[in-house]
């Protein structure tokens, strides 16, 4: 978690991989991936994805994950506990090799039941459930007190494509 002004917070995630395709079983579905260390994983490609035929040995897949979370104290609080649920899904057009993302946020406000400023933890209280977060910038701590809110959106994507191997 980063400070980007006083009682506003965000905080980010990011992870990519590359593995190459090294097998493919196209009766059962199953892929052999490869990554940079020589590591094998097999998987099995549901119905779910599209243009399986498209994919070919020496193409890599590539999967990108990327949560991310924002939040802005409220002072004071008086308003209800929400939490809002939606997601976006894309996948590739026919004829395209494999791809699909998939982006879930969950829009909230919680209330702040617990303040512990030696443990640098707060305690939110939201529509569905109770979560701790540290808080780890001392200053910003000093501005969250028991009965505030907190509002935010909490984020996560994926997005996995497959793309022609290189040429040689």
């Amino acid at each position: 978690m980063t400070a980007s002004a006083p009682g506003e917070f965000v905080g980010m995630v990011e992870a990519q991989v590359s593995l190459a395709v090294k097998a493919i079983d196209k009766a059962t579905r199953a892929v052999v991936l490869q990554n940079e260390q020589g590591e094998e994983t097999v998987i099995t490609a549901s119905d779910a994805v599209k243009n399986f035929d498209q994919i070919k040995v020496g193409d890599r897949v590539v999967a990108s994950y990327t949560q991310t979370l924002v939040m802005k104290l409220k002072k004071g609080g008086g308003d209800l506990r929400v939490r809002i649920d939606s997601s976006s899904q894309q996948s590739a057009k026919p004829g395209d090799k494999p791809a699909a993302a998939v982006v879930d946020d969950v829009a909230f406000i919680a209330d702040v039941d617990a303040v512990d400023r030696k443990t640098q933890m707060i305690t939110l209280r939201g529509a569905k459930k109770t979560v701790k977060l540290k808080i780890k910038d001392p200053e910003q701590l000093k501005l969250i007190n028991k009965g505030d809110q907190i509002e935010g959106v909490y984020s996560e994507a994926v997005a996995v494509s497959v793309l022609p191997a290189a040429a040689k």
